[in-house]
């Protein structure tokens, strides 16, 4: 299972998902931050988030170490007054690097800092399903009709619904945000926009928010931990589905779930279809090629990785009646981006990698042959 809790830069975002929701449970302070808009260069992008407790300790980060310091003290004069507030942080001008202009923070970033609420417990709840969901806070207002920190949710296209502890948005500004939301909505992307309401103008933030990302791996042989290891670190909640003898949660500690059972019947291990990311790693021919079946003919799941050589998949495809043409745009053998290395680590950041390029709809390359920026600007029209 991830833990994240050594450093906030650990925290992945299920795990910061996780003790939001722990923190609800037990009524306890906290601010929640969060980057609504970065005009220039920053580290992260919007929509990126911290928890900082009653005690002023972090849990995750939203810059590279250029703010952590100044959003401490600023939380803990949210919590003091109880309400929501944006701050604009202006990294531009900072000639003598007191932000810490070397880091790469070098724009004009906006963040949200609102007390945690039970305004996140229906978003939450939503995401545990398996369900996308679009949160839109007021992040500005020209009218205390429409308060900072209102917000609603809408999920996969419905009307938008009201959240506890937080006025609603209007139905006009929501409606005046309706691109956005299609633009974000099941993407994992958030911006900011400017709603000219009746009254007045409402800056929105949009948050298009998906379940974690699920991994999971067939298998449970000693190559299993690296890869469930380096999978966690990355974000993605990794569950081993053991085809050779009884396996639990102390012999694979990365995993959020492990499941004994059949090649045959590693569909019932797969929750999310659309967000989960398979590799087929027993290291037997025949379960192998049960488990591809299974895999591509009764669920969904976009990435089917295959452990081992081209020329042992070609074997395992020559016994199969099921496996075809069509489903082989889903399998990747071998299983992997070309990073050269053979150790044990390697391989399994290798495998990894992959499987993350495909979530985010990537080839794997390199960043300085990407021309334009790193991260795709949001098309809203």
């Amino acid at each position: 299972m991830s833990d994240g809790s050594t450093h906030p830069w650990s925290v992945t975002t299920g795990d910061l998902r996780r003790r939001m929701r722990r923190e609800l449970d037990r009524d306890a302070d906290g601010v929640v931050v969060t980057v609504a808009d970065v005009d220039g260069a920053a580290y992260r992008r919007p929509g990126a988030k911290m928890l900082v407790d009653a005690d002023g300790a972090p849990v995750g980060a939203v810059t590279a170490g250029c703010l952590e310091d100044p959003i401490t003290e600023s939380s803990m004069d949210v919590l003091d007054a109880g309400t929501p507030r944006r701050e604009t942080f202006d990294l531009t001008e900072d000639d003598d690097d007191t932000w810490g202009l070397g880091l790469g923070c070098n724009g004009v970033v906006d963040v949200l800092l609102e007390p945690l609420d039970r305004s996140w417990g229906a978003p939450l709840d939503e995401l545990g399903t398996g369900t996308p969901v679009t949160v839109l806070t007021v992040t500005d207002s020209t009218t205390s009709e429409v308060p900072v920190g209102a917000r609603s949710y809408v999920v996969d296209g419905g009307r938008p619904r009201g959240v506890a502890d937080r006025d609603p948005v209007p139905t006009g500004v929501v409606d005046g945000a309706d691109a956005t939301v299609s633009a974000v909505h099941g993407r994992e992307k958030a911006t900011t926009v400017d709603v000219e309401h009746e009254r007045g103008t409402v800056s929105l933030l949009v948050e298009g928010l998906e379940p974690v990302r699920k991994l999971l791996l067939v298998g449970s042989q000693p190559d299993v931990h690296p890869v469930g290891r380096v999978g966690s670190n990355a974000g993605f909640e990794v569950t081993v589905h053991s085809t050779r003898g009884a396996r639990g949660p102390e012999d694979f500690p990365s995993a959020e779930r492990v499941e004994t059972g059949r090649p045959s019947t590693v569909a019932g291990s797969v929750a999310v279809p659309e967000y989960t990311y398979a590799v087929v790693m027993t290291h037997n021919l025949v379960d192998d090629r049960l488990a591809v079946e299974t895999l591509l003919s009764e669920t969904a799941v976009p990435y089917v990785g295959v452990m081992g050589p081209r020329e042992r998949f070609e074997r395992l495809r020559a016994e199969s009646d099921t496996i075809t043409d069509e489903a082989l745009d889903r399998v990747a053998t071998p299983v992997g981006l070309d990073l050269g290395g053979g150790e044990p680590a390697e391989i399994a950041l290798s495998v990894v990698s992959e499987a993350l390029a495909v979530s985010n709809d990537r080839e794997g390359a390199r960043l300085k042959r990407r021309e334009g920026p790193i991260h795709a600007r949001l098309e809203t029209q």
